[in-house]
C-alpha cells in the first residue's frame, strides 16, 4: 500500500506546510524551502517539456542547497527508498519511506530527458546527483538500458553517487511492468516518446518492441511525430498544399518554411521530435492524419498480440502506459479496438501508476529483477585449476626482472604439453566443423572475456587467409562488439543471454556451435551450448579444466586442456589463453585444409588487399610455378589477383620479352 505523506513527512524533515505535496508538476519546492527560515535555495526558471501524449510538465533543477534542506545529506535512513524511471522525454522520481507493508511517499518529481541511449557517462551522473542523496535503497531504470553492458554503465555510475546504497538497475519497461501490476500476470504496453510490450505469466516473460527510434518503436510518440511529418512534407509535394497540420507545426517550432523544417528536424532529438504528437492529435479529424493513428496503434496492437500470442494468454490483462496512452483517449480506443479483434476478451486499461513507484517496488526486493546482486559459486567449485595458486610464482614480486620473464617463458611449454595431451579431440572437433562446412552450415565461436575475444580474433582472420565468406566462420562475445575494447566480464552471468544470442544470430541444425570458457562453467556459453542442441547444431566445448563438473553441460566433442595453475592465480589470459588460441588455430586451420583451402603448404586462396598481401601471393605463386617475382606480379595482374587462377595460367603464360619473338 502506498500513502501520501501528511504530518509523517513534517515530523521527518521538519518542513511546514507540505500537505498538499501530492502532484508532479505542481510541486515548487523552491517556494516551499524560501518559507522556512526565509532561506530562499536556487532553482532554474521552469521549462515547458511537452510529454508526447499532450500535458506539459515542469522540469526543475533541484539545486545542492535545496537538496541539503529537503533530503538532509548525510542522514542516511535505512527505510528510504528512492525510485527513478527514465525516458526520452522526462526523468520520474519518487523517494519513498517503508513503514511495515506500507510505502509512504516522501517526495517526487520530475528531471529532464533520462535516456541511456542519449546520455554521456558524466550526463547521467548529474541527472542523478541532484536526487535524494540518503535512501538505502534505489532503484534506476531507464529507457535505453537493454544489454549487460548498458546494466554495468548504470550500476556503476548509480553506485558512485549511492556508494552506501543497495542499487537495482534496468530498462524502464521493468519499473513500468511493476507500476502496472506489481507480482502478478499481464501485458503492458507502453506508448510514450518511444514503445514497447512486456508481458509475463508464470514467471516467463516475453518482450517486443522497445528497439529504440532508429530501429523501431512503433506506435510511440516519436513514431506518430515523424510520419505526420513526412506526410506534410509529402502532401506538399503532390499538391503543393500546407495543410492544416503543418501550418500548426512550423507555428509550434517558430518555423516558417518547409525547409526550415527538414534542417530542424534532421538535428532535433528525438524528444523534441515527440513534442509535435499533440498537435497531430488535433488534427485528427483530416483523413490522412487518421490514417497515420490508425496504422501506429495496430503496429502497436500487434505487437502485444505478439507477446499475448507467444504466452498463450487466454483471456490477456493489458495495462496501457506513457504520455501517447494516458494523454490522448483517441489512441487507447484505436489501439483497443485493434487488440480486441484477436483477443475481445481482453481487459484493457490505463496504468495510472507512476513508473518511478515501480521502481521502488524493485529496489524494496518486493519483485524480481533481472538486475540481481551477483552470485558467487561455492568454493569446491569456484576451485578449478586455472583457479589454484601456482607454487613457482609464490614471489613474484621478489624476482628481479630477468628471472620474472624467463618464469613466464619457461611456463608457456605447458602449452605445448596440454595441446599435444587432446590431439584426439582436437581431431574429432576438426571433423565435425569440416562436415557442418561442406554441407552448407556455418562455426560459432561464442565466449566471454578472453576467450569470446580469441574466438572473435579467429573468426576474422578466416576470410583474408583462407578467402570463405565472413559468414562461414563466426564470433560471438558476451557484451557485444563493446567489450572487445572495454571489458564487460559480468556479461558472462546469464545463460538465458547466451541462448537467446544464438536465437538472434540465426544458428540452425546445420552448424556447429563452439564454446570457449577455461573454466568450463561460464554460464553465457553453458546456456549457449544448451541452445545449439536443442536447435540440433553440433557443438563443442573448449576449457581448460579437465576437473570441471561435467554434469553441468554436455556437447558432442569436450576439449579439456590440462594448462594447469597460472603464475597469476585465475587470470586465465596467461597459458589458458595461449592454449586456446593454438586450439582455435588447429581447430579453423585443419578444417580449412579439409576444405581444399590450402595447396601444398600454400595459402593458395589468400585475399590479396593489401601490399604485404599482395608480395605474399606473387611469392606464391612464384614458388608453386617456378617463376620469377615479376612474371607472379604479372600474372596476378592479368587473373584479378585470384592465386589459383595465376597459377593455371602459367602453363600459357608467355613472358613480355618473348612477344616480339
Amino acid at each position: 500500500m502506498v500513502k501520501r505523506v501528511g504530518q509523517q513527512r513534517r515530523a521527518y524533515h521538519e518542513v511546514p506546510e507540505v500537505d498538499d505535496l501530492v502532484g508532479v508538476g505542481d510541486i515548487h519546492l523552491g517556494q516551499r524551502a524560501a518559507g522556512h527560515g526565509g532561506e530562499k535555495p536556487e532553482r532554474d526558471a521552469p521549462q515547458q517539456d511537452s510529454e508526447p501524449g499532450g500535458g506539459d510538465t515542469k522540469n526543475f533543477k533541484v539545486s545542492h542547497q535545496l537538496r541539503r534542506y529537503i533530503y538532509g545529506v548525510g542522514a542516511f535512513s535505512k527505510n528510504l527508498i528512492l525510485g527513478i524511471e527514465g525516458g526520452a522525454t522526462k526523468t520520474r522520481w519518487i523517494l519513498c519511506e517503508q513503514a511495515g507493508e506500507s510505502l509512504i511517499t516522501v517526495s517526487e518529481g520530475v528531471l529532464g530527458p533520462g535516456s541511456l541511449r542519449l546520455l554521456s557517462v558524466e550526463g547521467l551522473r548529474h541527472l542523478l546527483s541532484v536526487l535524494p542523496a540518503d535512501a538505502s535503497r534505489v532503484g534506476v531504470f531507464l529507457a535505453g538500458c537493454a544489454t549487460d553492458r548498458d546494466r554495468d554503465i548504470l550500476r556503476e555510475v548509480a553506485a558512485s553517487v549511492w556508494p552506501h546504497a543497495t542499487v537495482r538497475v534496468g530498462s524502464d519497461r521493468e519499473s513500468g511492468f511493476a507500476a502496472a501490476f506489481q507480482d502478478r500476470d499481464g501485458i503492458a504496453v507502453i506508448a510514450g516518446t518511444g514503445s514497447a510490450v512486456t508481458g509475463r505469466v508464470g514467471g516467463i516473460e516475453d518482450r517486443a518492441g522497445g528497439w529504440g527510434h532508429l530501429l523501431g518503436d512503433s506506435g510511440g510518440g516519436y513514431d506518430i511525430a515523424i510520419n505526420a511529418l513526412r506526410r506534410i512534407l509529402y502532401d506538399y509535394d503532390t499538391a503543393r498544399e500546407i495543410t492544416p497540420l503543418a501550418a500548426e507545426t512550423l507555428q509550434l517550432l517558430g518555423i516558417n518554411t518547409l525547409a526550415e523544417l527538414t534542417a530542424w528536424a534532421q538535428a532535433a532529438h528525438k524528444s523534441d521530435l515527440a513534442r509535435i504528437t499533440p498537435v497531430v492529435f488535433r488534427h485528427a479529424g483530416e483523413f490522412s492524419v487518421a490514417r497515420i493513428l490508425r496504422r501506429c496503434a495496430a503496429a502497436l496492437a500487434r505487437l502485444a498480440g505478439s507477446v499475448a500470442r507467444r504466452l498463450e494468454f487466454e483471456h490477456p490483462v493489458v495495462r496501457l502506459q506513457g504520455g501517447v496512452f494516458t494523454g490522448q483517449p483517441l489512441y487507447r480506443e484505436l489501439f483497443e479496438r485493434e487488440f480486441r479483434k484477436a483477443w475481445p476478451s481482453a481487459d484493457i486499461d490505463v496504468c495510472t501508476t507512476q513508473g518511478s513507484l515501480g521502481a521502488v517496488y524493485l529496489a524494496a526486493g518486493h519483485l524480481p529483477t533481472p538486475a540481481c546482486a551477483p552470485t558467487v559459486a561455492e568454493p569446491e567449485v569456484a576451485r578449478s585449476e586455472t583457479e589454484q595458486p601456482n607454487p613457482r610464482s609464490t614471489d613474484l614480486g621478489l624476482l628481479p626482472t630477468r628471472e620474472l620473464v624467463e618464469l613466464f617463458a619457461t611456463e608457456e611449454r605447458a602449452v605445448e604439453e596440454a595441446v599435444s595431451h587432446c590431439v584426439p579431440e582436437l581431431a574429432a572437433a576438426v571433423d565435425l566443423v569440416t562436415a557442418s562446412l561442406q554441407a552448407g552450415g556455418r562455426l560459432f565461436y561464442i565466449g566471454a572475456g578472453t576467450s569470446g575475444r580469441l574466438g572473435l580474433l579467429d573468426a576474422s582472420e578466416m576470410p583474408p587467409t583462407f578467402g570463405v565468406d565472413p559468414e562461414m566462420v563466426q564470433g560471438i562475445l558476451a557484451g557485444g562488439v563493446a567489450a572487445v575494447m572495454r571489458s564487460s566480464e559480468s556479461a558472462e552471468d546469464s545463460r538465458e543471454a547466451g541462448a537467446l544470442a544464438l536465437r538472434d544470430r540465426g544458428v540452425r541444425a546445420s552448424d556447429v556451435v563452439c564454446g570457449i570458457t577455461a573454466s568450463g562453467r561460464t554460464p553465457y556459453v553453458l546456456g549457449a551450448l544448451a541452445e545449439a542442441g536443442r536447435l540440433g547444431a553440433g557443438t563443442i566445448l573448449l576449457t581448460c579444466n579437465p576437473r570441471r563438473d561435467r554434469t553441468a553441460s554436455h556437447a558432442d566433442v569436450e576439449i579439456d586442456l590440462p594448462t594447469g595453475p597460472e603464475l597469476i592465480t585465475g587470470s586465465t589470459r596467461l597459458k589458458a589463453g595461449t592454449a586456446t588460441k593454438v586450439a582455435l588455430n588447429i581447430l579453423s586451420t585443419c578444417s580449412m585444409v579439409r576444405l581444399g583451402r590450402v595447396d601444398g603448404n600454400f595459402m593458395s586462396c589468400l585475399k590479396p588487399t593489401n601490399e604485404k598481401l599482395r608480395r605474399r601471393a606473387a611469392q606464391i605463386v612464384a614458388d608453386c610455378a617456378k617463376i620469377d617475382f615479376a612474371q607472379a606480379l604479372d600474372l596476378l595482374a592479368c587473373a584479378n589477383w585470384d592465386i589459383r587462377e595465376a597459377i593455371l595460367r602459367t602453363k600459357t603464360y608467355i613472358p613480355p620479352s618473348d612477344t616480339s619473338r
